[in-house]
């Protein structure tokens, strides 16, 4: 009997370790998620590039398209095509005006959450313009932009003695202005542009707001960050180019998302 009682014991015990082995196993063979940076106005991919590091030095699959930057719609068509061929798990990360572009992105199939960075977290029927001006705070405007006309329409750009200030005051000046010169016009419509959709409101969502923010009100982000019920980090003194002065930051909230 002795015997036998031991025999059995071992067998439960050996089965116990391999259904940990095998929990084990699948947990770490887990596929992790997608993750995709969609940069906002007035920049572009480059932008991600420290926090784009970052992540795949942890593993992370990273997808940072060039946002056509021509409006709400056409840019969400022209990603829609993007993440269509993404497979498995996604996250959205959006900065600036790629908040409202995420938002509009949230039911493709397979986005398991949402991140803003000094984003626009809009609601269907409202503007980005309004939205922006909404609360003190946004030195966006006549006097920080010129525009670009040209037979299709007119095209913003942060004029040159005012990025540093208004877009990155928190880096140095001498990347500030190469950042400036590098900029990508949006088209002017696309704070006009009305927002279709609201994004699910049982998908998780993370927000970062850059205290120091020049170009949306840090309270306006605040608002919409609480409004949506994101898990939201503050990162004191932080200008809007945030991903680029404090890419760990960035990243760990990314990370926490993507988990």
């Amino acid at each position: 009997m002795r015997l036998r009682h031991l025999i059995t014991t071992l067998a439960a015990a050996a089965l116990m370790v391999t259904g940990i082995t095998t929990a084990s196993a699948q947990t770490e063979h887990r596929p992790k998620p997608t993750i995709v940076l969609l940069h906002g106005a007035f920049a572009d991919a480059a932008s991600w590039s420290g926090v784009t590091e970052r992540l795949q030095r942890d593993g992370y699959t990273v997808v940072a398209p060039a946002v056509p930057l021509r409006g709400v719609a056409t840019d969400t068509a022209y990603l829609k095509g993007v993440l269509d061929g993404i497979q498995g798990p996604k996250v959205l990360v959006g900065h600036s005006y790629g908040g409202a572009l995420v938002s509009e992105l949230a039911g493709t199939s397979g986005v398991k959450s949402l991140v803003y960075v000094a984003a626009f977290i809009p609601q269907a029927g409202e503007t980005i313009g309004a939205l922006n001006s909404k609360f003190p705070g946004s030195e966006l405007g006549p006097d920080t932009t010129n525009a670009i006309s040209y037979p299709g329409g007119v095209d913003l750009v942060v004029k040159p003695e005012a990025f540093h200030r208004v877009f990155a005051a928190d880096l140095p000046a001498r990347q500030a202005a190469v950042l400036g010169a590098s900029q990508r016009p949006v088209a002017a419509a696309v704070f006009d542009e009305t927002i279709l959709a609201t994004a699910p409101a049982a998908l998780p969502k993370y927000a970062l707001v850059p205290t120091g923010d020049h170009a949306i009100a840090p309270a306006a982000e605040l608002f919409m960050a609480q409004r949506a019920h994101a898990t939201t980090v503050e990162v004191p003194g932080a200008s809007h180019l945030v991903a680029l002065s404090h890419p760990s930051t960035v990243t760990r909230l990314i990370e926490q998302a993507a988990r």
